[in-house]
């Protein structure tokens, strides 16, 4: 499957401008071709308090591996606004399938506590400041979700999501045709890097905020046993800070190589000293280009062949990242064309709301999800759509804009074909050695 296949001719119409009730015809917005509606049977339509409250409940993993994992370390309850419409928009579409969409949490006494679903005091799941609650650093409740996702999936299989993700493809067709089937050869679901450095190029450079794969997969088995490596070295660490100087993922490239942060009072991070800040804040990104780059012999491990022949990779740019794209990653201009209205009926399209038009359509034609941009690009971009959704309440659901035209399609609409895949070539390897030992 490399180029996308037909799921679906279009659907019974349905519509509402209010994301909480059954829509009725016709829709308040148009839809773009290579898109269909969904029928109402297939998506949970209850008001958001319902929806919430079984959001809120604790349910086993369920059979198949249909588990969509969010994390939140101080519960759903306490998700900004924007976030738990994202999360809803996943529940909506997803658990008439047969998913259970949960936010795991750190919370005392809750019934989503991570302890729920795996062992926090296991040393071969999580390191010791996590066990301990010493984990510290600038970006420390990142690298706490970072360590929370591929315990859950390797207990229990399913998808990982950032909770600024926003799905908009059809998730639930992606995974029957490749990870669920026995006869496909695709074992893992990810969104592929591209950029300037080496890794980026050579399409080995993976993102972690949306992942897939059924429990025990091999190539996350590995990618962990690293991880843990990493954060166990020197005695244990606390923090991410220097983890890109290990000698365990020597020869992956860093990321980044071109950013540059200027701080307060004048101070100029340069692209250097940026690009080893940025592999420390994303480790596991870092550690999944280091096992893709690794060939271990005697551990019977090929991870270049492994991507070209078992990772159904998108492309992130198109695939997760088009608002930005398209915007030159100028989140006030984002925000600024989101929020416009669409024209009234019978009125004249001004060049900013055509903007807005082609961002949403391209969206929804191209785009497999939308990831919202927070913590470290922060330092780079004065702001970006997710902060600003953030920073005012309620601008993402604003009926009769184009904000709100995605957000109704993310739960009312679907794509008619799968997103294409990566196209790995086969490369030489970064390192050959043990896993954890020297080359």
């Amino acid at each position: 499957m490399g180029t996308g296949s037909t799921l679906a001719d279009a659907a019974s119409s349905s519509s509402s401008s209010s994301i909480s009730s059954i829509p009725e015809p016709p829709y308040p917005y148009p839809v773009p071709a290579g898109v269909h509606a969904l029928p109402a049977s297939e998506l949970d339509l209850r008001p958001d308090a319902e929806v919430d409250a079984e959001l809120g409940t604790a349910r086993l993993p369920v059979a198949g591996a249909k588990n969509v994992w969010f994390f939140w370390d101080a519960g759903y309850g306490a998700m900004a606004a924007y976030l738990r419409r994202n999360v809803r928009a996943w529940h909506r579409r997803l658990a008439p399938r047969g998913w259970a969409v949960r936010v795991v949490d750190l919370v005392d006494g809750s019934a989503l506590h991570a302890a729920r679903f795996v062992d926090a005091r296991d040393p071969a799941l999580f390191p010791r400041a996590f066990a301990d609650g010493t984990l510290a650093g600038r970006y420390a409740a990142q690298h706490r979700s970072d360590l929370v996702r591929w315990p859950l999936l390797l207990r229990h299989g399913g998808v990982y999501a950032d909770a600024g993700f926003l799905q908009i493809g059809d998730l639930d067709a992606l995974w029957r045709a490749t990870v669920a089937d026995p006869a496909s050869p695709y074992r893992l679901l990810a969104y592929a890097m591209s950029g300037d450095h080496p890794a980026d190029r050579d399409a080995r450079c993976l993102a972690n905020f949306c992942f897939a794969a059924l429990p025990a997969n091999p190539f996350f088995e590995r990618c962990h046993r690293l991880l843990l490596a990493l954060w166990a070295a020197d005695g244990g660490r606390t923090s991410t800070d220097g983890m890109h100087a290990s000698p365990l993922v020597r020869g992956a490239p860093l990321m980044g190589g071109s950013f540059v942060i200027d701080e307060p009072g004048g101070v100029r991070i340069g692209p250097a000293e940026v690009s080893r800040m940025l592999t420390d804040y994303v480790i596991q990104g870092h550690v999944m280009t280091a096992v893709m780059g690794l060939v271990d012999d005697a551990g019977g491990w090929d991870g270049p062949r492994y991507a070209v022949e078992h990772i159904y990779a998108i492309d992130s740019k198109v695939g997760a990242q088009l608002v930005n794209e398209m915007t030159g990653w100028d989140g006030r201009l984002a925000y600024d064309l989101m929020s416009l209205r669409l024209p009234e009926p019978g009125a004249a399209e001004s060049p900013d709301q055509r903007r807005a038009r082609e961002i949403v359509e391209a969206c929804l034609q191209r785009s497999f999800g939308f990831k919202l941009a927070h913590g470290i690009i922060l330092r780079v971009c004065p702001c970006t759509l997710g902060s600003l959704w953030r920073d005012n309440e309620g601008s993402d659901n604003v009926a009769g804009t184009y904000a709100h035209w995605l957000r109704y399609a993310m739960t009312y609409w679907s794509q008619d074909e799968l997103p294409p895949r990566v196209d790995f070539q086969l490369v030489e390897p970064f390192r050959r050695g043990r896993l954890l030992g020297e080359d």
